[in-house]
């Protein structure tokens, strides 16, 4: 039986011969099979059809993960940080002061095109830090939507010497395109689709005797909901206060364990979010510990060393447990 094909299937065929991306040439394809006549002459051409706009939008779902996997920085260490702001605030710098990554740094805008990944050790943990382009290229949005609405902790760094109010202000639009706001305690916004976020300030200056009118107005401005950390990433002033609050504001704590009779190792400690239990800490080390555990005996917080404790038992930072099942 002849196809009868019609002069409307054979315009949409011409489109779909011409296309160049997979949502053109999927539109073709539908095109033509919505003119096609339906009778059994057309039957395995409609199937053909079928079987092209399947494979097409198969292959384009994979181009689209591998993208947005490539745009993703996988969370390592004991937090994730984002250092963000305007052009020329001295992230870069201040990545090569707390790490060991010498990223690209220079005195014109928008050198870093792309997040710079760094370890931050503190004590006995390593923190990361992920240096992101400057919020308001345009380039950076693919970034900005896989990392800033997932980091742990954003760190917003500006230049106290230049209007440092309005570099905070223009990041903060920044992030609200993306639909992210900081943490402010007493607002809700469930509901709204906004992802929140922890946040603080970096106020960078060359010298951190000067300036008192930037860090000033910083903490007139958000004082209540932003606080601000001085630093000096050109001479290294005041990093370990900084690694300090990093750590703070995470909102982590570490957890040491210990079998009986054995010496405690405190390299390597357990990450646990602020609050967590006895139950906690068992299910972190192994998923079964959690249901056969019966108690914990405890260095530390406890009322005296080697005290015995329920799962139950909220831990405290740098605690030693000793877990029995």
């Amino acid at each position: 039986m002849p196809a009868n094909l019609t002069p409307q299937y054979f315009e949409a065929e011409r489109r779909f011969k011409s296309a160049t991306t997979p949502d053109e040439k999927i539109q073709a394809l539908e095109a033509m099979l919505s003119v096609m006549p339906k009778h059994k002459g057309t039957d395995h051409l409609q199937a053909d059809l079928r079987r092209k706009i399947a494979k097409i939008s198969e292959e384009a779902e994979r181009k689209s993960a591998t993208s947005r996997q490539n745009f993703n920085v996988r969370r390592e260490g004991a937090g994730q940080v984002a250092l963000i702001g305007m052009p020329n605030t001295g992230k870069s710098l201040l990545l090569a002061s707390l790490t060991s990554v010498k990223p690209e740094v220079a005195a014109y805008p928008f050198t870093t095109k792309s997040p710079n990944i760094g370890m931050m050790p503190f004590e006995n943990i390593q923190v990361q830090l992920v240096d992101m382009p400057a919020i308001n290229m345009e380039e950076t949005r693919v970034w900005s939507n896989t990392v800033l609405r997932n980091a742990d902790l954003l760190a917003i760094v500006v230049d106290l010497t230049s209007d440092p109010v309005r570099q905070v202000e223009e990041t903060l639009r920044g992030l609200e395109e993306i639909s992210v706001v900081p943490f402010k305690s007493g607002v809700d916004n469930s509901g709204t689709g906004l992802r929140e976020r922890r946040a603080f300030i970096i106020a960078n200056v060359g010298d951190l005797d000067i300036d008192d009118e930037g860090i000033n107005a910083l903490n007139t401005r958000f004082g209540r909901w932003l606080d601000a950390v001085r630093v000096s990433a050109a001479e290294k002033q005041n990093l370990e206060e900084l690694k300090r609050q990093i750590f703070s504001r995470l909102r982590i704590m570490r957890v040491h364990t210990k079998s009986p009779g054995a010496r405690v190792d405190l390299t390597d400690p357990v990450i646990l979010p602020a609050g967590a239990t006895i139950k906690d800490a068992a299910e972190a080390v192994h998923k079964d510990f959690k249901s056969g555990l019966r108690y914990a005996v405890l260095w530390g917080s406890g009322k005296f060393d080697g005290q015995r404790v329920g799962p139950e038992h909220v831990l405290q930072d740098n605690d030693i447990i000793e877990l029995h099942v």
